[in-house]
């Protein structure tokens, strides 16, 4: 009897999202604007990748959700006004052009971790995962890293908070 009453209680607190820092020690809680989504090139060389002037947006809500929107600089429009009717190309170029998820977040002051507890991203591969990024916060500008991409690349997006 103890041991279903375990299990089932075990079973229930892996359907419940982790919870965050309490807001009231939680520095991220608030809305910040993209400032800057470079890229650290493998010889140390930190480039845009996203273009010189990206447009985005990460808000972190005291109850434990965010969203995170990343969107190039340069956007090419559909040539016939219709995403449905675009070519292969223009479709490449719409989904390398951004990157967005949301969902719930959990950071570890210790550590200095954000983990996204990701419910959908534009890169479907992301979906239902936990994503952790290393993270610092300066004043007000907030920053991290994704995990190297297979090219070497280090992906680093800066944030600076919204009043």
């Amino acid at each position: 009897m103890k041991r279903t009453l375990l299990n089932g209680f075990l079973g229930i607190m892996s359907v419940i999202p982790a919870m965050p820092v309490l807001a009231q020690s939680n520095p991220l809680v608030g809305s910040w604007r993209l400032v800057a989504a470079d890229k650290i090139l493998p010889d140390g060389k930190r480039v845009a990748d996203y273009g010189t002037n990206p447009h985005g947006i990460a808000i972190f809500t005291k109850d434990g959700h965010y969203v995170v929107e990343i969107f190039g600089t340069i956007r090419t429009k559909f040539a016939s006004g219709n995403a449905a009717t675009g070519t292969p190309e223009e479709f490449k170029d719409a989904f390398f052009s951004h990157s967005c998820h949301f969902g719930a977040y959990m950071i570890d002051s210790v550590k200095s971790t954000i983990s996204f507890n990701i419910d959908r991203a534009s890169n479907p591969n992301w979906d239902q995962t936990t994503q952790v990024r290393s993270f610092t916060l300066k004043g007000d500008t907030l920053s991290w890293q994704v995990p190297p991409r297979p090219d070497g690349t280090i992906p680093v997006s800066v944030f600076r908070r919204m009043e």
